[in-house]
């Protein structure tokens, strides 16, 4: 089958965990073709150019979600008519914007703001939470009108291409005006200035840039309307094309999350310099599109319990949710050996260092755990991560480390040493990922904001203990095959690492069970394997092509079979047999049933096809003579009039009958 990847600030442009889980996918599902259409995020990630791509791979389109809309990414200039949008199409555009920003915008009559919903500007601590009883009911029309908006733009921008003119229009920001000084407004958008208005239709028009894209279609080629299935690697903007591949061509969505967009935008907005209408009413539009997204997904595979979580209170059916693990690469950690149950006292910490990860907490609990172990050490592998405040942090925390841990000599002659040291994959001391994690007896996660925690999993492929604080999945993959702590609690974390420090054969019976744990749940044969699963019950649920690309016969009635099964095999045959026959109508009469008064002239097709009055599917043979419905090539007189050779045959076939 054919399958739209579509992607937004990751693959096939950049590298990282999500590069790297659709490189995984793709690679593993050979028996498929993949198209990817990717959204990029800023001109450094186009700049490094898209990684090798298997040779199934047969399409890659991209589009940049940033910097000014380029004419030759949307609709071809030829199907553009004028050089403006004229006063009716002006007039169409205010209903569907209009009903887009009202829906989001606005608060319904007696309605209350959800819980955790980000409306005061700042981030939500838990997802919104979805009403029952009558504000079920307003929340049900104000998707209803979101969806007609949403699709009343993608049909105004498909037909007519200037939805980005539009955008940035001063029509745009007046009706954005009158919804935030509306007497239904939201409470945090009621004081919004004209620079604010301006701000919030500047990020709806990138947010709903995917709209105006040439994906969908047209003469040159089918685009997302000529695959069977489209796989949106997050919620947000990357499902758009999504949507409305289902809504122009019933094409099922398939949405996958492992970090939940929604939650990811509201963070990032928090610390952005904006103003308060202006993150509150981008994230309102960020809801309402998670919840649409949710809302028409055939399926939706979280990568973590919490983000299931998340999903369900925004909305999504938890019929539909299915949760799927990512898969890591387990062959390179395979020769790592089991920890021993020996007397080593060394704590190991892997990852980017970042203010998220508390590297403070772990170095005053390393303090505490010296006073009970004197021989323990503490490596710290791993840089800077893309934080922009890491840097800083990572100097701070050397500075820290040299301040509780001065450089310690046996003696008055050797020289002294710090039992913590910062060191970094590719150094001599530690040439590959697999020796940081096969140097340690305990792995050590001190995080406080924590997604799903690669590195633990990575710990648990070496068949290490682990000491983790509780965040985000943590405690879904560790199971029971490790010690998990509060966070930003200096003293747990120094009793959990003295513990297990102070009992090797412990510590080496959760190592086993922790290996055991990560080969069953985290690798990559078994990711491929359930979205294997999953994209072939998805078509089951829809065998047909796409509306628009179904076979139809000559009175416009759809042929689901008109295309065989082999036809979508790769290969020139495919493109020269049977795919390019002009198909016989199933209901046809056969010349010798018709009466001679309703005789047409009917051509006689060449090529190896079906001809008329004979047989489907069965050429005419030379020699072959006197077989019903058959005739032979010797009997055919090929004329450029009109003549009725069919009305003859008929004749002949009458009187052999």
């Amino acid at each position: 089958m054919r399958i739209g990847l579509l992607t937004e600030g990751g693959y096939p442009y950049v590298s990282g965990e999500s590069h790297a889980w659709c490189d995984r996918l793709v690679r593993g599902l050979t028996g498929h073709d993949f198209e990817v259409y990717a959204l990029s995020t800023g001109p450094r990630q186009e700049a490094c150019g898209r990684t090798e791509l298997p040779q199934h791979v047969r399409l890659v389109r991209s589009a940049p979600l940033w910097g000014e809309f380029s004419a030759g990414r949307g609709r071809r200039a030829e199907e553009r008519k004028g050089r403006g949008p004229g006063r009716r199409e002006r007039r169409r555009f205010a209903e569907c914007f209009g009903a887009l920003v009202s829906a989001f915008a606005t608060v319904p009559p007696g309605g209350e703001l959800a819980r955790g919903a980000p409306h005061g500007g700042e981030p939500a601590g838990d997802p919104p939470a979805v009403p029952d009883g009558a504000g079920g009911s307003a929340v049900t029309g104000k998707a209803d009108r979101f969806a007609s908006g949403l699709y009343g733009l993608a049909e105004l921008a498909r037909e007519r291409g200037r939805l980005p003119a539009l955008l940035h229009s001063e029509d745009a920001v007046r009706i954005l005006e009158a919804a935030c000084h509306g007497p239904h407004a939201l409470p945090a958008a009621q004081g919004a200035q004209v620079n604010d208005l301006l701000a919030v239709t500047a990020g709806l028009a990138l947010a709903l840039r995917p709209l105006s894209l040439d994906w969908y279609g047209d003469r040159h080629g089918p685009g997302l309307g000529g695959v069977d299935l489209c796989h949106a690697t997050s919620g947000g903007a990357a499902a758009l094309p999504g949507l409305l591949a289902k809504r122009f061509f019933g094409t099922p969505l398939l949405v996958t999350e492992y970090g939940v967009r929604l939650r990811e935008h509201y963070l990032a907005r928090a610390a952005s310099p904006l103003s308060a209408p202006v993150r509150a009413l981008l994230a309102a539009f960020q809801g309402a599109l998670a919840a649409e997204t949710y809302a028409q997904a055939a399926l939706i595979t979280p990568g973590n319990t919490r983000a299931r979580r998340w999903q369900e209170r925004c909305g999504a059916d938890r019929a539909r949710l299915r949760t799927v693990y990512p898969g890591m690469d387990a062959a390179s950690f395979a020769a790592v050996a089991d920890a021993a149950a020996d007397d080593s006292k060394t704590l190991v910490w892997v990852g980017s260092v970042e203010p998220s990860k508390d590297l403070f907490a772990l170095l005053h609990a390393f303090a505490e755990i010296r006073k009970a172990e004197p021989e323990a050490t503490l490596r710290i592998i791993g840089g800077a991560g893309r934080d922009p405040q890491a840097p800083g942090y990572l100097a701070h925390c050397r500075a820290l480390a040299a301040q509780l841990f001065p450089d310690e000599a046996a003696d008055a002659r050797t020289v002294g040493e710090s039992p913590v040291s910062f060191e970094e994959i590719g150094s001599p001391e530690v040439p590959a990922l697999e020796d940081a994690y096969a140097s340690g007896a305990v792995v050590v996660l001190s995080s406080v904001i924590e997604g799903f925690p690669r590195s633990l999993v990575e710990a648990m492929f070496c068949g290490r203990a682990t000491v983790s604080t509780d965040a985000g999945a943590v405690c879904e993959v560790i199971g029971g095959t490790g010690l998990v702590v509060p966070p930003r609690n200096p003293r747990a974390l120094a009793e959990a690492c003295t513990a297990l420090l102070g009992d090797p054969d412990r510590r080496a019976r959760l190592g086993a069970a922790a290996r055991a744990r990560a080969l069953e749940l985290f690798t990559v044969e078994q990711n491929v394997a359930a979205f294997r699963g999953i994209y072939l019950e998805l078509i089951s649920h829809a065998p047909s092509r796409p509306v628009a690309f179904r076979g139809r016969d000559a009175q416009g009635v759809p042929q689901p079979f008109a295309r065989p099964a082999e036809s979508h095999v790769p290969g020139r045959w495919a493109v020269t047999g049977a795919a390019t026959r002009t198909a016989v109508p199933a209901a046809r009469t056969p010349s010798w049933a018709v009466p001679e008064g309703e005789r047409a002239t009917l051509p006689v097709q060449t090529g190896g096809c079906a001809e008329p009055g004979g047989a489907p599917g069965i050429r005419g043979v030379a020699g072959i003579q006197g077989a019903p419905g058959i005739r032979g090539a010797g009997q055919l007189r090929r004329q450029g009039g009109s003549g009725d050779q069919t009305g003859l045959t008929g004749a002949r076939e009458r009187e052999q009958w």
